[in-house]
């Protein structure tokens, strides 16, 4: 580096050439640079006086005025809650009509069920699609269900094939007190060639073509037609919509380990309980109702069975 102060022109430099001719000058920055430089220093000045500028610790409802509040007063907990109650003043009437209404008094009223759909859609996507997917395709579906691995398995809701029925009250009762639906291991009951044939015989939607579906006591709770029993909640064996893995395999497994049976091999059809422990008020089990009701269709041309809460299952 050059001990040369003095670049070309003549303009002072800090002492800094390189090569004799590239120096640092010392030149002043631009006028418009430096009143932005000054304007950004006074604004930080008025927001630290309007805005709180020091968050401590202690700050807050139990404290108030310790630490620099602002002059201004504001702080974003202040704004949600303004914030919060613009939204709860709108909801509040539909809030308060709905904690006087059924789940079928609420599809009646156009209004109301609009709200009722608006607000089961968040409903079910914070409570609901972790299991079931969002818009309720299931998490197994389709050509899936041959590779499936034992595991978390959740029924499709938007296709109109339900365990329990399909009305409005069914779909209310679900939500709001769970199902647990159960089918006895055979396991013990019946020998491998005699799973094998039911098995056989379910896959291809005639359960009743072989004598062992009434001689086992299959009938007990699929029927005599094997088309299920909604007030037990067991399966339609006859249109092949699968609850479970509906390869052949799958079918034996499920014959042969049952349904929430306790083997550890067993099928596991838990859907908790959303009363309990206050998980969701009646008011949002109703829009839930109402939301999984109308994406799914809902069939209301067959009236919930009286005995459906007696043997919860899911869908």
């Amino acid at each position: 580096m050059s001990d040369n102060h003095n670049s070309a022109g003549g303009m002072p430099t800090t002492g800094h050439v390189w090569d004799d001719d590239l120096a640092d000058f010392t030149n002043q920055p631009p006028k418009w640079w430096m009143l932005g430089l000054t304007a950004s220093a006074i604004w930080v000045v008025v927001y630290f006086v309007m805005y709180p500028a020091i968050p401590m610790a202690m700050n807050g409802t139990f404290f108030e005025g310790v630490g620099l509040p602002g002059s201004g007063k504001w702080t974003a907990i202040k704004e949600l809650a303004e914030d919060q109650k613009v939204l709860d003043d709108y909801r509040g009437k539909w809030e308060d009509k709905l904690k006087g209404m059924t789940p079928a008094a609420i599809l009646a009223d156009d209004d109301m069920s609009k709200y009722a759909l608006a607000s089961g859609k968040v409903l079910f996507s914070d409570n609901c699609a972790a299991c079931h997917g969002q818009n309720g395709v299931g998490t197994i579906q389709g050509a899936k269900f041959a590779k499936h691995e034992q595991g978390l398995m959740a029924p499709i809701l938007n296709d109109d094939d339900w365990l329990y029925g399909g009305t409005i009250d069914t779909i209310h009762e679900t939500i709001a007190n769970g199902r647990q639906g159960m089918m006895v291991a055979h396991k013990d009951m019946l020998s491998a060639q005699e799973i094998d044939t039911l098995a056989n015989a379910v896959a291809k939607g005639e359960p009743t073509s072989t004598p062992l579906f009434t001689e086992k006591g299959c009938v007990a709770c699929h029927g005599a037609d094997g088309k299920g029993m909604q007030a037990m909640g067991s399966a339609n064996l006859t249109d092949k919509i699968w609850r479970f893995d509906g390869s052949l395999e799958g079918i034996k497994q499920t014959i042969t380990y049952g349904v929430n049976s306790g083997d550890p091999k067993t099928r596991v059809a838990v859907m908790p309980n959303f009363t309990a422990a206050g998980k969701l008020s009646a008011t949002e089990i109703k829009k839930l109702a109402v939301y999984v009701y109308k994406f799914g269709g809902g069939k209301a041309d067959a009236p919930a069975p009286v005995a459906a809460a007696a043997a919860p299952a899911t869908k």
